[in-house]
């Protein structure tokens, strides 16, 4: 039970608009550094980075680093949140805009849902569920349809099959958090996470040959911001307003980012990025947004465990 404190409104509001609007952004951000920067390697270094931050950061504040046990479990789930999740996130948005890529990835949720459903047992197919469910998939169906005549250009099917399975990777890798051994400090389990992530990614783009196609000195001003905000704003900053909020504010508020990066995502990649904002666009954002609201907020229903770029 928290208590209450006398902490001043105005950190309250600025961190909430850190996973607003920051982890919202990431989404142009990635689009930006991917189409100069391999991949998987500009995965790597993003959270290569952030991860040994946060690592040296709990190590020096007397954090004990984590077991043997515990680095396998972080080394299992970065093998699927950062290589499978992430690494195929910044893969698919060398084809897909930003935007829809965070309308994608928005999905988590629905797969969660279908998870405990299918796979768990732990969740009942409730008329509400599978209602929600359907229209979430309705939404991707719109995004993804080439028979609707919405107008604007369904998204490319490689990358929207990419996403789904980055989007289902995620959500494995949530259900198996809550069984695996894990240090107890949650800025330490991230930190090990990100840098586990970031070897990991580091050997997936070395073995898929990016080190050979990249020049550092080819790479744009441009793409070199992008990288920074995507560590320092992105992932220290943005993580570190995240854990704060858990311990000042309930879940369900916390939790509410997971419906506002979407529509941040979207908006950022239109005025900001030049992508198209068209008819198919808002329905298919609509629907998905819907089904996760509904799932979400359904009695009986854990909290679904929500990511941000």
């Amino acid at each position: 039970m928290k208590t209450k404190d006398h902490r001043p409104k105005w950190k309250t509001l600025s961190a909430f608009a850190i996973i607003y609007f920051v982890w919202g952004s990431t989404f142009l951000a990635i689009r930006i550094g991917v189409h100069e920067v391999p991949p998987f390697l500009f995965a790597a270094v993003r959270f290569l980075v952030a991860g040994l931050v946060l690592y040296g950061w709990m190590i020096a504040r007397g954090e004990r680093s984590p077991t043997a046990r515990q680095w396998i479990s972080a080394f299992f789930l970065a093998l699927l949140i950062f290589v499978f999740d992430y690494g195929v996130l910044f893969w698919a948005e060398q084809r897909v805009p930003s935007g829809i890529a965070a309308v994608m990835m928005a999905t988590i949720p629905v797969f969660m849902a279908l998870s405990e459903i299918v796979l768990l047992r732990t969740q009942k197919l409730t008329a509400r569920l599978t209602l929600a469910l359907l229209v979430g998939i309705a939404g991707v169906a719109v995004l993804m349809s080439r028979s609707f005549n919405l107008g604007g250009a369904p998204i490319d099917t490689l990358g929207a099959i990419a996403l789904i399975f980055a989007s289902i990777s995620w959500s494995v890798a949530s259900v198996l958090t809550r069984k695996l051994q894990l240090p107890p400090s949650k800025v330490m389990s991230s930190g090990a996470q990100m840098l586990a992530g970031g070897v990991l990614l580091t050997l997936a783009a070395a073995g898929l040959g990016e080190f050979r196609h990249f020049h550092p000195s080819t790479v744009s001003r441009a793409a070199w911001l992008a990288l920074l905000y995507l560590i320092v704003a992105g992932s220290i900053i943005g993580f570190t307003a995240y854990v704060w909020l858990l311990h000042h504010e309930s879940p369900t508020k916390v939790g509410t980012y997971a419906y506002v990066n979407p529509v941040v995502a979207v908006l950022i990649g239109y005025f900001f990025g030049g992508e198209a904002l068209g008819l198919r666009t808002i329905l298919g954002t609509l629907f998905v947004l819907i089904g996760v609201i509904v799932i979400t907020t359904t009695p009986a229903t854990k909290p679904a465990v929500t990511r941000a770029a």
